[in-house]
């Protein structure tokens, strides 16, 4: 069983990878023209930043025996040292894999949610900084929220919060680490005074599609093995997606008599956040509630977050941190495989995922912000005035986006 669960994470690795290029176009076809070609930049630069130091002390940091009481791993895996290829990993869920296939696997989680962190940054941002900042915010932020859901002795695992592939340690986590940056950073020139649509559908179009194949490795991948669990996880991640979407279309068609794609698209990645932390515990009938329920609250949430001075530009806050938050709880609610809930008589399970949201989202929300707020203070996060208005492609890049 050891070569297929192995041949499985190999691909599911290698299906993770390509939702970072998803997202690229993803947020790239939200923007206008003349910065999509930075937008697509700060993704693809964080594949290189987050893989160098996964390498020297991220991995260590969230999977390395705890030394923080809970908190943060220790230094035993610097630079992969004593990690060998024949060393099996024993997990939450299977001791089938080599660690180092475990380690790549989790790098591809690392690189999206950086990635997502790139939303606040859009149209405005100082791509050196931004690099910094990226740095910063693995290490003293990931990496430790990382350690307490999923690493040996992290504190939220001991406590028995359940996240089966990262609701709470990517989505949670991102959004409100992009709606800290968003109040560092300010909003962009023009902001509700000019118009600032989407300069490419299709490319949001095929974004999603990209995420969405991804997804159901990010997901299903997570039970690290070729089992059960790894199916039905995948298939609720379709379901749940598939709900969402078709929701929120519906819900723009009221409003607007259109039935949006942006609104399609956008529901779509609601659902696959908000299944994600409870995929492998659940059965088919909560993903459809669960893609169902996220559609309006991610939808008001998006509502409120455009009518405020707020500049969270493609809305990790709305999507990824409400999404998130509505997964794990309903995770809580729902979970009736390999972990128990409310349904199956265990009501404080809600408790512990409340819990479990609430630190990660103070703790990821405080500390960016003081991340942002030394690195905007002693650099600037923000592109000048100048470069703005010219746009990010040519004046940091000087390449411009075709077609």
């Amino acid at each position: 069983m050891a070569e297929a669960d192995i041949a499985l994470i190999f691909v599911c690795t290698a299906l993770v990878f390509i939702m970072t290029p998803g997202l690229a176009f993803f947020y790239g076809g939200l923007l206008r023209k003349k910065s999509m070609i930075n937008m697509m930049a700060m993704c693809f630069v964080s594949i290189a930043v987050v893989s160098v130091l996964w390498f020297f002390i991220g991995y260590s940091l969230a999977f390395s025996p705890d030394v923080g009481g809970g908190f943060i791993g220790g230094f035993d895996y610097i630079g992969l040292y004593g990690i060998k290829y024949d060393d099996y990993f024993v997990g939450i869920y299977t001791d089938a894999i080599p660690q180092m296939l475990y380690m790549v696997f989790q790098l591809m989680f690392a690189i999206i949610t950086v990635a997502i962190i790139a939303s606040p940054f859009a149209e405005r941002v100082n791509f050196g900084a931004f690099i910094i900042f990226i740095s910063c915010w693995l290490i003293l932020v990931y990496s430790p929220i990382a350690h307490w859901v999923w690493g040996e002795g992290g504190w939220l695992r001991v406590m028995g919060a359940l996240d089966f592939a990262g609701g709470t340690v990517v989505h949670i986590n991102v959004g409100f680490a992009s709606l800290a940056v968003a109040l560092v950073i300010g909003p962009r020139k023009g902001y509700k005074k000019e118009p600032m649509e989407p300069s490419n559908v299709p490319y949001v179009l095929l974004g999603t599609a990209l995420l969405w194949i991804g997804w159901f490795a990010f997901n299903g991948g997570s039970a690290l093995g070729a089992n059960d669990t790894a199916v039905i996880a995948m298939f609720n991640t379709h379901l749940a997606a598939c709900a969402a979407g078709f929701v929120w279309m519906i819900i723009e068609y009221v409003r607007s008599g259109k039935f949006s794609m942006l609104g399609l698209a956008t529901g779509a990645l609601a659902g696959l956040v908000a299944v994600t932390p409870a995929s492998g515990f659940i059965e088919p009938w909560a993903a459809l509630i669960i893609g169902v329920v996220v559609a309006p609250i991610c939808y008001t949430t998006l509502t409120i977050r455009n009518r405020s001075k707020i500049d969270e530009s493609l809305d990790a806050w709305a999507v990824h941190g409400w999404g998130g938050i509505w997964g794990a709880i309903a995770t809580g609610i729902f979970a009736t495989i390999g972990a128990t809930s409310a349904i199956t008589g265990n009501p404080g399970q809600i408790w512990t995922q409340i819990v479990g949201v609430i630190v990660t989202a103070a703790y990821s929300f405080i500390v960016t912000f003081v991340i942002a707020i030394v690195i905007h203070k002693l650099i600037g996060l923000r592109s000048t005035e100048e470069e703005e208005y010219i746009g990010l492609d040519i004046s940091c890049h000087g390449e411009i986006a075709q077609g």
